[in-house]
């Protein structure tokens, strides 16, 4: 691996963590060049894992918008980064296990599993998300939403 700092290709790992239930690999490494330490990640990628779009598009799966969805909707609640990082990755693996057949999955599909488990964890986290991935336009749309998880309780 090289080095960002100097370049240089030659480095040791010092430190290797499995993450993501086993999918991937974090590793310390440090540059026997420089001295300079840095992460590298490994995962296991068999055919790419598709997403399709509402419109029909389909694109690669990217974790990323799933945690920045998240990370919004628990922006400013008592939740901590690694009660955040679970949460995605237990909607990940949920998502290769429905889209395992066909390595796709629908939008529709993941918002749904994102809104069980933010339901799960914070309710006013899931309302924020409810409200950007089913599109509310006015507050009888709010209200009906919270009507529905009070019932659930």
């Amino acid at each position: 691996m090289r080095c960002p700092h100097c370049g240089n290709f030659d480095d040791k790992v010092v430190e290797s963590r499995t993450l993501a239930n086993g999918e991937a690999i974090r590793r310390r490494r440090e540059c026997n060049s420089c001295g300079y330490r840095f992460t590298s990640y490994e995962r296991i990628e068999d055919k790419q894992f598709m997403v399709i779009k509402r419109d029909g598009r389909r694109e690669p799966f990217d974790r990323r918008k799933i945690e920045r969805g998240v990370e919004r909707a628990l922006e400013k609640r008592p939740i901590s980064p690694m009660m955040i990082e679970s949460l995605v990755n237990q909607i990940e693996d949920q998502a290769a296990i429905l889209g395992r057949v066909n390595h796709e999955i629908g939008t529709p599909d993941i918002g749904d599993l994102v809104l069980k488990k933010l339901g799960a964890l914070d309710r006013v986290a899931y309302i924020r998300f409810a409200s950007v991935y089913q599109h509310f336009e006015n507050l009888d749309e709010f209200v009906r939403e919270i009507q529905k998880i009070g019932e659930h309780t």
